[in-house]
């Protein structure tokens, strides 16, 4: 697995602006945490998605494929800096 930090830089108040992501080996993600300017975040897993929070359907990018868009920084992260973000998300739920 691999765990993924993407930055968005935006101006849109009701996107998000932080996605952290868990990566499985066949590269689909199977955890989303969206974190927004306001501070609240969502998430979603195989069990559970929103109007406004779900799983990818295709196959998650590259961090350099990510990075390489003018509006976007992507990095791989520890397991461990991911589960502090699912955790809080999952506690603001």
């Amino acid at each position: 697995m691999r765990y993924v930090k993407v930055e968005w830089e935006h101006d849109f108040p009701d996107d998000p602006v932080l996605y952290f992501s868990e990566i499985g080996e066949d590269d689909y993600e199977i955890r989303k945490v969206q974190l927004y300017r306001d501070g609240r975040t969502e998430w979603a897993n195989g069990n559970h998605e929103t109007a406004t929070v779900g799983l990818a359907e295709i196959p998650f990018p590259s961090v350099e494929e990510i990075s390489s868009q003018s509006d976007c920084r992507a990095e791989l992260i520890t397991s461990e800096e991911f589960e502090r973000a699912w955790s809080a998300a999952q506690a603001s739920a």
